[in-house]
């Protein structure tokens, strides 16, 4: 005798449907979760991929502008800045150059005639020559107030067209800021910025460096103020 029971047809399957079972919790529930995995894996190859380079927007220059306009920095990050300047000075891009710094250093010597010595001494006097001081106090810490003190030097200049040197990083966050500047304090002045490469930070593998990763995390930050408070 065969087994006792039922006939199963070879077109029918025993138990309850795959679409059953996929249409349980349990079977949503990791679904979401696979989805939702590979959607933060995405971004987390996306933020390291090109992460880096959503901090730059560096303009293409012009044949001239009035003034190379200097940022402070750190110590490397503000000799990279001056010596950015100085090539759109020696190739004629820029007919001068423009450099903050402090009124007086924190012994109280005047920062003034030591850099024009250094700037004599490093690119030659035509260089020297070719470049005003804006003196700042030192408790300017934003690149806000920053902006605005040098509005008033250029204002004094006349100057009709200016270029930002400053670190790549910071080029799209000094952008939207000096823009803002200009138009508060009614300068119809044509402006460009120009990132020069800051040792302190390398757009690619920015997250493989100590110090590249920190200078990101925080223009980043900085830079999500700025867009969403202003």
């Amino acid at each position: 005798m065969f087994a006792t029971g039922k006939f199963v047809p070879n077109n029918q399957t025993i138990g309850p449907p795959l679409a059953g079972w996929r249409s349980k919790p349990g079977g949503r529930g990791a679904q979401y979760a696979l989805w939702t995995l590979l959607a933060a894996a995405a971004a987390v190859f996306g933020l390291m991929r090109w992460g880096g380079y959503a901090l730059i927007s560096s303009d293409a220059m012009p044949s001239s502008v009035d003034a190379a306009v200097v940022l402070q920095g750190s110590v490397l990050g503000e000799k990279a800045r001056i010596a950015g300047a100085v090539r759109l000075l020696q190739r004629g891009t820029a007919g001068h150059i423009l450099l903050d710094v402090p009124e007086e250093s924190y012994w109280g010597q005047p920062v003034t005639p030591i850099a024009y010595a250094y700037l004599e001494e490093v690119y030659g006097q035509a260089t020297a020559d070719h470049t005003y001081f804006c003196t700042t106090s030192l408790d300017i810490d934003s690149t806000e107030q920053e902006a605005l003190t040098l509005a008033s030097c250029i204002r004094e200049h006349g100057w009709q067209s200016i270029a930002i040197v400053t670190s790549d990083y910071h080029t799209r966050r000094a952008e939207m800021i000096w823009r803002k500047t200009l138009r508060q304090q009614h300068l119809p002045i044509h402006l460009w910025v120009h990132g020069v490469s800051d040792p302190e930070f390398h757009a690619a593998g920015w997250w493989r460096e100590r110090r590249s990763a920190k200078t990101w995390l925080l223009e980043s930050i900085k830079l999500l103020w700025t867009v969403t408070v202003g």
